[in-house]
């Protein structure tokens, strides 16, 4: 009988190895994402992710409602809101994210479709990531972020449904998942024009589900009276530097679901390249290209830290968790990957700045 920790690496796995398939045959890139809407007026990819974020908000608060997961168990439903890690560190996040052509998660599927620059991003990115935790920039990151925290009470929480209860009494969960799970879903399907691409319906409705299933996972499934932790779903920042800490330090840790979801995201795009035939090893052009995308991975792993995730774990399992800081962080995201994506068509940072500030305007 496999142990909690077992089941739940072997969960991540899974589910990553969904994301991995949905990365590579679904098309699901964030950046890109915002990439076609920003240059090429397509918000199909984008309505992908609208999609995504309902299922996983509507399946993760019904695993709530039945009692399977303790979603205040998470990192995300903390008794204060984290403005300064959500703008300053979202903002980072983007920009890193535009440098390097991808997020973290993206990082991994073109790993998996044999991208030998994907390998240094990991690494800088982990690496990052853990000096962010628990290292050198970790002490910038609480002198700069805690005190730009808005603190609640302790028995609150930053749970949009919780912040709007003083109102809507009880209703406000119910009511506040509703809302927002119709509103994207209307958005993402109204207009058809997904319905008729197979793959991002599919690779939408496929990454909701994984996210859902993540909380269950290590609410339900892989739950030890004996060890308690935290509950959690997919995120791309801080799994990558444990990743690398446990394949240093194998008999100092263990595996769990994030570093299963890690080797799933790979394995799913690599059975996904190879199956389709487009696994090719590619490598950097130069070293400007090489130096670009080391810069975007350490400001993706030193932001995300900042802002507890990345497009994956704040723009779906936040959202899916109703915490306020999920739409704070990504509009913050959003905004840096429209500056850094200026600055690698422009070569400049001003003009790029220019143009974010007549966008805002």
């Amino acid at each position: 009988m496999l142990s909690p920790s077992a089941l739940t690496f072997m969960c991540g796995l899974l589910a990553g190895g969904v994301l991995g398939v949905a990365g590579r045959a679904g098309r699901f890139c964030t950046l890109a994402m915002l990439e076609d809407a920003f240059f090429g007026a397509d918000t199909r990819r984008l309505k992908s992710f609208a999609l995504a974020a309902a299922v996983a908000l509507v399946a993760t608060q019904l695993l709530a409602s039945f009692g399977l997961v303790d979603l205040s168990r998470s990192i995300y439903l903390t008794s204060s809101i984290p403005l300064g890690g959500a703008i300053l560190g979202g903002f980072m996040f983007g920009i890193g994210m535009a440098l390097v052509g991808t997020c973290g998660f993206g990082t991994l599927v073109r790993i998996g479709g044999g991208d030998l620059r994907a390998i240094v991003v990991f690494l800088v990115l982990g690496v990052s990531a853990l000096a962010a935790m628990r290292g050198l920039t970790g002490f910038l990151r609480v002198g700069l972020i805690e005190p730009l925290s808005l603190r609640l009470p302790e028995t609150m929480s930053q749970g949009i449904d919780v912040l709007l209860s003083t109102v809507l009494g009880s209703y406000a969960r119910p009511a506040v998942v509703s809302i927002a799970a119709v509103a994207l879903a209307a958005w993402a399907l109204a207009d058809g024009r997904l319905v008729k691409s197979p793959r991002l319906l599919l690779s939408g409705v496929a990454v909701g589900s994984a996210v859902a299933f993540g909380w269950f996972a290590t609410g339900w499934l892989g739950n030890d009276d004996f060890d308690p932790a935290r509950v959690a779903s997919l995120t791309f920042v801080a799994p990558l530097g444990n990743t690398v800490l446990y394949i240093a330090t194998l008999s100092g840790s263990r595996a769990d679901f994030a570093i299963g979801s890690v080797a799933g995201v790979i394995l799913g795009s690599f059975v996904a390249a190879m199956f389709s035939h487009v696994f090719r090893w590619e490598a950097c052009d130069d070293a400007r290209e090489l130096k670009r995308h080391m810069v975007g991975a350490l400001l993706m792993g030193t932001g995300g830290i900042m802002s507890m995730g990345c497009t994956i774990g704040q723009g779906l399992s936040a959202l899916s968790t109703l915490a306020l800081s999920a739409p704070l962080t990504m509009l913050a995201i959003t905004c840096g990957a429209r500056l850094g994506l200026e600055y690698t068509m422009t070569g400049e940072w001003r003009p790029a700045v220019r143009n974010l500030l007549r966008i805002s305007h």
